[in-house]
């Protein structure tokens, strides 16, 4: 039997992706001392690896498919098949950031600033050669963690850390000075596995299920009764991904409205409906928006 070798990224996307693919339809399942999940499909294995090696991994062929950041495959330098970029934080939209960071009383004002000072960052291939692409002569060295404390205490003169909101950073005070790039969730594969049929048509079956969640994670389905009388005002007011779809009830002055919208307008639109005749409104979540 064919079987697709799947990495599913340890540590902070680990929960997200297993929620990702529980909504596309695969079910993993895993204790916490095992590094191999099960998952309910007989042509998919599953391995966790952490999202920092992930790329190495596919590149080399000990997996086919796999979620990580761009980032990290920008840091490993990874010759492998961007398949999707996949934004999925269920909080927020924001791309996180990769940014050059120092003291909040540091006398540092820009990247120019960092000419022969000392650099304590995680992404350490990624920072070099940014540094020098740019001919600033600085001292990169490799963070084992708690990156923010480094330059608070005055170890380093400045870190390269990763920040969605910033927030973390100001709380430390500390100040951002710099971007060095954005990165989010890429699907990725490996060259040869793309180049598979049988490989290809199941990493296309997984990218077009993730997409459809993924889009569906802020939209809601809406469904209601209005007269012939206020049809004309409910539709004006109707938001959809195309059109309404719109059919006649036993009674022919009464029709059925069904459409999908996004879930930030539900609470706004509602009482609307309601107000320009709308009756019988249900509202219901979607698995899937393909």
């Amino acid at each position: 039997m064919n079987v697709l070798k799947l990495g599913i990224p340890k540590g902070s996307l680990e929960n997200n992706t297993v929620d990702l693919f529980k909504k596309a339809g695969w079910r993993i399942s895993y204790d916490s001392r095992s590094y191999f999940p099960d998952i309910d499909d007989p042509e998919i294995s599953c391995t966790l690896v952490r999202a920092q090696e992930m790329s190495r991994y596919i590149e080399d062929g000990h997996l086919d498919l796999g979620l990580t950041g761009i980032d990290w495959i920008l840091e490993n330098d990874s010759d492998v098949v961007a398949v999707q970029d996949l934004i999925y934080s269920k909080v927020s939209t924001r791309q996180a950031r990769w940014v050059l960071v120092v003291r909040e009383d540091s006398p540092y004002k820009s990247i120019e600033d960092m000419k022969g000072k000392h650099i304590s960052t995680e992404l350490v291939n990624f920072t070099k050669k940014y540094f020098a692409e740019r001919k600033i002569n600085v001292h990169v060295e490799f963070s084992w963690g708690a990156t923010e404390a480094k330059v608070v205490e005055g170890l380093v003169d400045a870190i390269v850390e990763v920040t969605e909101t910033g927030s973390t950073i100001k709380a430390n005070k500390l100040r951002i000075i710099h971007d060095l790039m954005k990165t989010n969730t890429q699907l990725i594969a490996n060259r040869a596995a793309w180049n598979d049929p049988w490989k290809r048509k199941k990493i296309e079956q997984i990218r077009t299920l993730l997409i459809g969640s993924l889009q569906a994670m802020d939209k809601v389905g809406i469904k209601l009764n209005v007269s012939k009388e206020n049809l004309g005002k409910v539709m004006s007011l109707l938001p959809s991904l195309k059109a309404p779809t719109i059919s006649s009830l036993y009674s022919e002055e009464w029709f059925a409205i069904e459409s999908v919208i996004d879930t930030g307008i539900v609470r706004d639109l509602i009482p609307v409906l309601l107000e320009a005749g709308a009756q019988g409104i249900i509202e219901y979540p979607l698995n899937k928006v393909i």
